[in-house]
C-alpha cells in the first residue's frame, strides 16, 4: 500500500465535466452546451492570433502589460489592478490558493459554477453552500451562512447555469455583510451579455473587499484560446501575482484578446444577435409548454416536470444532432441548459422541443 497521499481535500473533487460535443448518429452535431459565441471570435482577434503563429520560439511577456492596458483603457479601470489568467478559472484557482486552506470555508450558492467548489477543495479549505430562492441568488441566505471562518464568497451575477441576476444593490449589501476576514468575488464570466453593465466594477472600486473576475471565453468567443482578467484592489492583486506563474497565458492568448477587447462593434453585435435569439427562444420554448427564468447569459434556463422529462428530452435532441447541457450536477436534474446559438440552431431548437413535447403529451 503507497503511503505517498494526495492533500486533504483532493481526492473530494469531482472532476469538472465539459459539455458534450458530439451526439451518437449526428454526421455534424450542433453544439449548444458550453454557452461558446456562435458567431465566433472578432476577425481582428482570429488575425492577431494567426499572426502570433509566426513567432512561436518567443516566450510571450510576463507582465500583460499591453493587454492590461487595453482593458483599463475600454472599461475605465486601474491597467495596475488587473491580473490575467488562463480563463477565468486561473484567478479563481489564485484567490483560492492565496486566501483559503485547512480551516477555512469558501461559501457559494446552491446552482453555482462547479470551479468554486473544486478550487476550495484543492486548496484545501471547506466548500458551504448557500440556498437560492427560485433559482436565484438570495444576500440573506448567503449572509446567514457566513461564519469566522468564511475567507471568499463568490457569486457569479450573472449566474451560471440559471441565467438570473441580482440588482446592484443587493450585491453591494452583500459586500458590506460579510465578515472582515472575508473577500467578495463576482464573478462575471457573462457580464458583457448584459446592455451596460460594468461587471460590478464600481464596486470594487469603492471598496477593499472586492473583487470581480471576467473572461475572453464567452461574448468574445476565445473560449479555445483560455484567457480571462481579474479587477481588484491593489493588495490583492499584488498577493495573486506572487502565485501566477510567470508565463501562464500564451503569447496567441494576448494578441487575440488585446484585438477583441477593442472590437467593440463586432462585440455590441454579438450582444444584440445573443439577446434576439434568447427571447425568441425563450418565447417560443413557453409556447411548447416548457418555462425558463429571464435570463441575463447566452443561455436559457428549459423547465421541465420532471426529471425523467427532462432526460429524456436530452435524448431526442441528440437524436436530432442537438447537443445541450443536462444540469442534474448542479441539483437541477429537472432543467436543461441550453445556449443561444445563430438563428438555425434557435430554430432547430424550438421545432424538436415542441415536437418533443407534443410527442409527451400524446
Amino acid at each position: 500500500m503507497t503511503t505517498i497521499k494526495p492533500q486533504p481535500g483532493i481526492m473530494q473533487i469531482t472532476p469538472y465535466v465539459a459539455g458534450k460535443s458530439a451526439a451518437k448518429g449526428a454526421n455534424k452535431p450542433t453544439k449548444l452546451s458550453s454557452n461558446e459565441n456562435p458567431l465566433g471570435p472578432s476577425p481582428a482577434a482570429r488575425d492577431s492570433y494567426i499572426e502570433v503563429a509566426k513567432h512561436l520560439e518567443t516566450y510571450p511577456p510576463s507582465d500583460h502589460a499591453d493587454l492590461r492596458q487595453v482593458i483599463a483603457n475600454i472599461h475605465g479601470l486601474d491597467p495596475a489592478r488587473i491580473i490575467c489568467g488562463a480563463g477565468s478559472d486561473e484567478v479563481i484557482t489564485f484567490l483560492c490558493q492565496t486566501y483559503a486552506g485547512p480551516g477555512d470555508e469558501v461559501l457559494y450558492t446552491e446552482h453555482g459554477f462547479s470551479m468554486y467548489r473544486i478550487s476550495a477543495l484543492a486548496a484545501g479549505a471547506t466548500p458551504v453552500v448557500a440556498p437560492e430562492t427560485d433559482r436565484t441568488a438570495d444576500v440573506d441566505a448567503m449572509l446567514a451562512a457566513c461564519s469566522p471562518r468564511t475567507r471568499l464568497v463568490f457569486l457569479a451575477n450573472p449566474n451560471n447555469p440559471t441565467g438570473t441576476m441580482i440588482p446592484e444593490s443587493e450585491v453591494a449589501r452583500l459586500a458590506a455583510g460579510i465578515p472582515d476576514t472575508a473577500l467578495l468575488v463576482l464573478d462575471g464570466a457573462y457580464a458583457e451579455f448584459v446592455d451596460g453593465f460594468d461587471g460590478h466594477a464600481g464596486l470594487v472600486e469603492t471598496r477593499d473587499n472586492v473583487v470581480m473576475t471576467r473572461t475572453f471565453s464567452k461574448i468574445y468567443g476565445l473560449g479555445g484560446a483560455r484567457i480571462g482578467w481579474g479587477y481588484g484592489p491593489a493588495s490583492i492583486i499584488d498577493a495573486l501575482n506572487r502565485v501566477r506563474g510567470p508565463f501562464n497565458v500564451s503569447a496567441a492568448a494576448l494578441a487575440a484578446a488585446k484585438a477583441a477587447v477593442q472590437d467593440v462593434a463586432y462585440t455590441d453585435h454579438c450582444r444584440a444577435e445573443n439577446a434576439k435569439w434568447r427571447q425568441w427562444l425563450r418565447e417560443r420554448l413557453a409556447i411548447s409548454g416548457v418555462p425558463s427564468d429571464e435570463s441575463h447569459a447566452n443561455f436559457i434556463l428549459a423547465r421541465f416536470e420532471t426529471a425523467e422529462q427532462a432526460e429524456a428530452c436530452d435524448a431526442f435532441l441528440q437524436s436530432k444532432g442537438l447537443i445541450v447541457r443536462n444540469v442534474a450536477g448542479y441539483g437541477l436534474g429537472t432543467c436543461l441548459r441550453i445556449t443561444i446559438g445563430d438563428e438555425i440552431a434557435c430554430r432547430n431548437v424550438a421545432g424538436a422541443v415542441d415536437a418533443f413535447m407534443k410527442g409527451a403529451r400524446a
